[in-house]
């Protein structure tokens, strides 16, 4: 697989302000576990009239932390990159703290159909009683006193996943779409491995040179350590196409093989991560479905000449 740094020495001081410059102040969640990291980051951008982004889990904790990071300031604007309950389920409380619309990708959708038997909540769970005031479109402008943030679609991790870059500055809010300390689970029905690869190549191509992720410590050089994701992406995916050519035709035997160093506890994710490359080739025709469907269907390649 192709070498990327990821930067796991990350504290966080949960439930702390903690200023990233000078229009930027992070708090993050008290959620850690194996999925999280150390916990979802909460964003707060501005000073006097700000925005937060990622109100974080349905937590009382970390909702009174934020409150208490703006004490004195006023709440105008809530930002979600994305559906997963991690990132939006503490919206409620927030919202009925400071009475701030609203605005994301809109509510939950999934990037195709789920399947008969098919858990569609996932590692992190679909928020799907959120409801956004404001749909956001893709390149909207938000602005407040003093900031203005520009919303980019970037489908893969989840369809209604967005970022943020923060007009006049190097910075860009990436969500779950990019992060330091690991790549980004991609797993259908939520997600789309195709959806994730185009979401890259758009990031790639932009300015901003720091990303402040939802899990995780700030990305330095950025756009280059999206360029890193995407070779390591296209190298698990002729991994996973030279397993299957080699005879084995299910999930659970190429998991075994490409995540053997894997813990255990992360072979449902790295399944999950299997499916949507399979997805990928089968549509570009280069795999073939044998028997079943999903996680346990049997594959084949698809023989050219």
């Amino acid at each position: 697989m192709a070498e990327i740094c990821f930067d796991r020495d990350f504290d966080p001081q949960t439930g702390t302000a903690v200023a990233l410059g000078d229009h930027v102040r992070r708090v993050t969640a008290p959620n850690a576990n194996p999925f999280t990291f150390r916990g979802t980051n909460s964003y707060i951008v501005g000073h006097g009239h700000v925005a937060i982004i990622d109100p974080g889990p349905d937590d009382a904790t970390h909702i009174d932390a934020l409150i208490a990071a703006t004490a004195g300031e006023t709440i105008d604007t809530i930002l979600v990159t994305h559906t997963h309950r991690d990132h939006s389920a503490g919206v409620q409380r927030l919202k009925a703290a400071c009475g701030a619309p609203v605005h994301a990708g809109g509510p939950h959708r999934f990037a195709r159909p789920p399947r008969p038997g098919e858990d569609a909540t996932l590692e992190a769970g679909a928020d799907r009683a959120f409801a956004p005031d404001h749909q956001i479109a893709d390149g909207e402008r938000i602005a407040g006193d003093g900031w203005s943030l520009t919303a980019i679609a970037t489908p893969g991790h989840a369809a209604n996943h967005m970022v943020f870059a923060l007009d006049g500055s190097d910075m860009l809010f990436s969500g779950d779409h990019v992060m330091g300390w690991s790549t980004t689970v991609v797993a259908p029905p939520d997600g789309s491995m195709a959806d994730y690869l185009r979401s890259l190549d758009i990031l790639a191509a932009r300015p901003e040179t720091i990303y402040l992720p939802g899990h995780g410590a700030p990305i330095a050089d950025a756009p280059a350590f999206v360029r890193a994701l995407k070779a390591h992406r296209k190298l698990r995916e002729a991994a996973i196409f030279a397993r299957i050519e080699r005879g084995d035709h299910t999930i659970a035997e190429i998991v075994a093989v490409i995540y053997r160093e894997t813990p255990p506890a992360l072979h449902g994710a790295a399944a999950l991560s299997v499916l949507a490359h399979i997805e990928d080739l089968v549509a570009r025709g280069r795999v073939r479905v044998l028997d079943g469907s999903g996680l346990t269907a049997t594959y084949a390649v698809v023989s050219v000449g």
